[in-house]
């Protein structure tokens, strides 16, 4: 359930991984769950950044966003071989402005799997009394 301070966890599944990650507004707890698949494949720490990428992103829901979010990072790791070490974002009008601190994955020691697209089974991102709450399910 939401609460005011922020935090993530993951729980792993058969050929998937859940991510739940919480904080006081929508875009520290998209940060957040970016951060949980990010620990899910490197462990605690990831390597330090050594890029940034930015980018707009949108979506016709809250949930959605967070779908492209996930998205943006397994498309960045597949297509350029880069993981975020450090995620922030920011409202738009039309969305969401996601800036990546990015460290080249080869770097990092793969402790787990590598995540491969987003499922929209039980994606959820919601505000509730004490915060904003989101729970996404990644293949991996």
């Amino acid at each position: 359930m939401p609460r005011t301070d922020a935090g993530h966890r993951t729980a792993a599944h058969t050929a998937d991984l859940r991510v739940e990650a919480w904080g006081p507004t929508r875009e520290e707890c998209v940060a957040h769950a970016v951060a949980a698949v990010v620990e899910s494949v490197v462990g605690a720490e990831p390597p330090p950044a050594t890029t940034t990428v930015e980018r707009d992103l949108e979506g016709a829901t809250d949930a959605d966003l967070l779908a492209a979010v996930i998205d943006e990072v397994v498309y960045l790791l597949e297509t350029r071989g880069l993981l975020p070490s450090a995620t922030e974002a920011r409202a738009t009008p039309t969305g969401l402005r996601v800036r990546f601190a990015m460290a080249d994955a080869d770097t990092a020691e793969a402790c787990g799997a590598v995540p491969k697209a987003v499922s929209l089974h039980q994606l959820r991102c919601e505000r509730g009394p004490k915060g904003w709450w989101c729970s996404v399910t990644v293949d991996v």
